[in-house]
């Protein structure tokens, strides 16, 4: 079904029609949204990037905040079992910022400022916690915004292979978000990593952390698209 589904709108974008924007949902993407229980949520009560702290919600889940000038910030909050050993429960914190464009073939590409961080516990590994940077752009090939009759407006995000992200919900049509610009010093990467770091968000349920995705992969999706231009 989400297949199918998939290749009607990926036909209707390569004739030309732009189905994935605000002119064609039932409200723009523009405020915060909350996947599950809506407990995780963008903004300072999530993130502190000067002290690359979190304030851990009291459940798991994902929130996208976007701006009407092109701002967009993720907050995620992620467990994983270890089939294997199963009190090795690793925990991830995500977070970043960046800019949004909401390109004409229904995809929408995020590029981060750059201070972005992600905090990992594992108490099975060798580093049982520690914190790294998150820095990749991620893609989302389609998107969609609908009415769920219990949970009101639903925006629904797929990833770069068709898989989509768990559904959120509109909590608030004003953006709950950090000053939009570089809010921690990072010292800059080689350029040479910039193909990399086009990527999309990898959180399949067996992953550690959220990465880059599979380079190959993710050009075969970018030539398809026609996305290239956007990242250079």
């Amino acid at each position: 079904m989400i297949f199918t589904s998939l290749l009607l709108l990926l036909a209707t974008a390569a004739h030309g029609q732009t189905v994935y924007d605000a002119a064609h949902n039932v409200t723009p993407i523009i405020g915060t949204w909350s996947s599950g229980s809506q407990n995780v949520v963008t903004g300072s009560g999530f993130a502190t990037p000067s002290q690359e702290a979190f304030t851990y919600p009291k459940t798991t889940g994902m929130s996208y905040s976007f701006t009407t000038d092109g701002y967009y910030e993720i907050a995620r909050y992620r467990m994983t079992s270890n089939g294997t050993v199963p009190t090795c429960i690793t925990g991830v914190m995500n977070w970043s910022h960046g800019t949004y464009v909401l390109a004409s073939n229904g995809s929408i590409v995020m590029t981060p400022f750059g201070d972005g961080y992600q905090q990992i516990q594992d108490p099975c590994a060798a580093i049982s916690n520690f914190i790294e940077n998150y820095n990749y752009t991620e893609i989302y090939i389609l998107w969609n915004i609908y009415q769920d009759p219990v949970k009101g407006y639903t925006l629904q995000l797929y990833q770069y292979d068709g898989t989509p992200l768990p559904p959120q919900y509109l909590i608030s049509t004003s953006p709950n978000m950090l000053p939009t610009q570089a809010l921690r010093n990072v010292t800059k990467t080689s350029t040479s990593t910039t193909v990399q770091n086009a990527a999309v968000l990898n959180a399949n349920a067996g992953e550690r952390r959220w990465e880059a995705a599979s380079v190959t992969g993710l050009l075969t999706v970018i030539s398809g698209l026609g996305l290239a231009s956007l990242l250079l």
